[in-house]
């Protein structure tokens, strides 16, 4: 009986815990509506921004200015890592986090300094950890980014590159391509190169910066000229590039945490039931052997 009992406490953990994933499924599934809604509003600007940087990139590409201008050896390489504030999501925080350890590795092999910016309390603390301090980071908002978190990781990126103190600059997160699929992004943001910007109408990869096609603005005449109005449209680009990722990377939070509740649910069901079966077969074993020994002492006074 008191493997009974075991096995009987088992099955009642095991369902609380099936009511808490079950809940967490259920809440996921409500936020990540309105985080891909967020997202996708998003997109006419980023679009925009992107259509009209490609555009004037055609009518002017001016490499002496700073943010365009290419460091002829790579010292100092930084990356922006976009993750989570909680667990629970399966691999979502880990598989970022090691990507981004194991380049920051490889460069110090090569006597390539290396930087990390973390955006999620989980990242943060993993690279904590490991006494690798990030250069910024950022925790608590991971659900709802704003934009003062996308100003302030900008500015810093433009003032490091422009100042020299940085080389390249790589953009880490998930992208949600629905509510179910997520896909790890790895895309560089410095430096752009002129074959980038005048790719617009290719899909988006490192090579592409948007999937967006424009007009050439090789026939406008430009007060400013065309390479003053490219130097201001690129802090707008990079804000408005890092936005979207934080945004991209909430609604695909969301997501990878549905999916991982729905799998604990799936597996805590098919333990529940293995239990069951279990339990079934050990009380029935019980119940005999008690019936057994009922039957083997009436047949021994019986007998007397």
């Amino acid at each position: 009986m008191a493997n009974l009992r075991e096995i009987s406490r088992r099955m009642s953990s095991i369902k609380s815990t099936m009511q808490i994933t079950r809940t967490m499924e259920m809440i996921s599934t409500a936020r990540i509506r309105r985080a891909l809604e967020r997202a996708e509003r998003a997109e006419p600007y980023k679009d925009a921004v992107t259509r009209m940087l490609a555009n004037v990139a055609s009518a002017g590409f001016d490499a002496s200015q700073p943010l365009l201008a290419k460091h002829g050896e790579e010292k100092h390489v930084l990356f922006i890592l976009i993750a989570s504030d909680r667990g629970l999501a399966g691999g979502f925080n880990i598989a970022p986090q090691r990507e981004v350890e194991n380049q920051m590795k490889t460069l110090a092999k090569k006597g390539v300094k290396s930087s990390v910016i973390t955006c999620g309390r989980k990242p943060t603390e993993y690279f904590t950890y490991r006494k690798m301090e990030p250069a910024m980071s950022f925790v608590g908002i991971s659900s709802e980014p704003n934009m003062d978190e996308a100003d302030r990781i900008a500015s810093y990126v433009m003032q490091g590159y422009a100042s020299g103190h940085i080389d390249r600059v790589e953009l880490i997160y998930w992208h949600a391509k629905n509510r179910v699929d997520q896909t790890l992004v790895t895309e560089q943001l410095l430096p752009i190169s002129k074959e980038q910007l005048m790719m617009p109408n290719k899909p988006r990869t490192p090579d592409a910066l948007s999937t967006i096609e424009g007009q050439e603005y090789t026939d406008f005449a430009f007060d400013p000229s065309a390479e003053e109005v490219l130097g201001q449209l690129l802090p707008a680009y990079f804000r408005t590039v890092v936005f979207h990722a934080l945004l991209d990377s909430a609604a695909a939070e969301h997501g990878a945490r549905r999916r991982a509740m729905q799998s604990a649910t799936d597996n805590a069901n098919e333990v529940l039931s293995t239990l069951s079966r279990t339990y079934n077969r050990t009380r029935q074993g019980a119940i005999t052997t008690e019936l057994t020994e009922i039957i083997a002492g009436a047949s021994a006074l019986e007998e007397k």
